[in-house]
């Protein structure tokens, strides 16, 4: 069995495989599309039967949705998207070495209640040329359901996963070029070619979501030749939240979405507090929470510093936490 699947879901979340999280062409997805994926394939991994090509799995398709007061057309119209579209997924054989790629569906079949006012399960299987590759995976990211359920951005979700996967690297910077990266993020060929297209409507909800949201933060910067040259790379840093950073992105997962890109980009009105009866007051007094770019300060898996400056390299500058 891979190491990946012989990882098992925990508080930092399930394993993913990288081959998943780097899968390329996954436009047509959105951002509940994404969630949706998360969680069969999570449902499939907890089984211990991710390996077996003959298996499939069940699970209630009230499970699927996002609010209880939410019916299941809207995962019914998830399920066809992931149903039909076409990714290709980067792998090594383990029997030559050399780097294939899988041209494949990411489900081979969804069996679902012929009635869209009741419940019932969901019945789906792992496409069979697509298990060997997860078998033999060896390298994962932890992805929580809970943050990838509360973005709204599907760029977000895909950032964050990518950031998941190198979390526990000795590094805390990588450059990609801008067309691997638009790949990897699912924007669609032809879609925000303009640089401050891209930047406005991919690069910074995304980020304002994954630092706003998951455990790392994140620092995005667009490579050019000079300021109003078209964009030709794409460097990302992250770092591990600790200390008020941490906490103020763990209470922000437990609010409400109503008004959170508000709260993200520190618009919220300030409003009066009203004292209660009780001592109290309403609203409750909070810190706001701002999301800020620094530069990328952070721990790298060893433990030493890094500090990753998006205009350069990365440097350790200590092997001391």
């Amino acid at each position: 069995m891979s190491l990946t699947l012989e990882q098992r879901t925990n508080h930092d979340g399930v394993p993913k495989a990288a081959e998943l999280i780097e899968i390329s062409g996954a436009y047509a997805l959105e951002a509940s599309d994404r969630a949706i994926l998360n969680l069969l394939y999570q449902h499939a991994h907890d089984s211990g039967r991710l390996a077996d090509p003959t298996a499939f799995w069940e699970l209630p398709i009230t499970a699927l949705r996002p609010s209880k007061h939410n019916g299941t057309d809207r995962i019914r119209d998830s399920l066809s998207r992931l149903l039909s579209v076409q990714v290709k997924v980067a792998y090594r054989d383990g029997k030559t070495g050399r780097d294939r790629v899988l041209l494949t569906h990411l489900f081979e079949s969804f069996d679902i209640p012929a009635d869209e006012g009741i419940g019932g399960p969901v019945r789906f299987r792992v496409p069979a040329a697509l298990v060997p590759v997860l078998a033999q995976s060896s390298r994962w990211g932890r992805i929580k359901a809970e943050i990838v359920c509360a973005m709204s951005s599907k760029y977000a979700i895909a950032l964050y996963e990518l950031v998941q996967l190198r979390g526990n690297m000795d590094r805390c910077v990588e450059a990609f070029t801008l067309e691997r990266f638009r790949d990897l993020l699912g924007v669609p060929p032809g879609a925000y070619e303009r640089g401050n297209d891209f930047i406005k409507r991919v690069i910074e909800p995304a980020v304002l979501e994954v630092n706003g949201l998951s455990e790392f933060g994140v620092k995005v910067d667009v490579k050019r030749a000079y300021s109003r040259a078209p964009i030709t790379g794409v460097m990302i840093g992250w770092w591990r939240k600790t200390g008020d950073e941490y906490r103020d992105t763990y209470r922000e997962r437990q609010r409400s979405k109503l008004g959170r890109m508000a709260r993200l980009k520190g618009n919220t009105e300030a409003t009066m507090p009203v004292a209660l009866a009780d001592g109290g007051h309403w609203p409750p007094t909070a810190t706001p929470n701002i999301v800020t770019l620094p530069t990328a300060v952070g721990k790298t898996a060893s433990g030493a510093i890094c500090v990753a400056s998006l205009t350069s390299s990365a440097r350790v500058v200590s092997d001391t936490a």
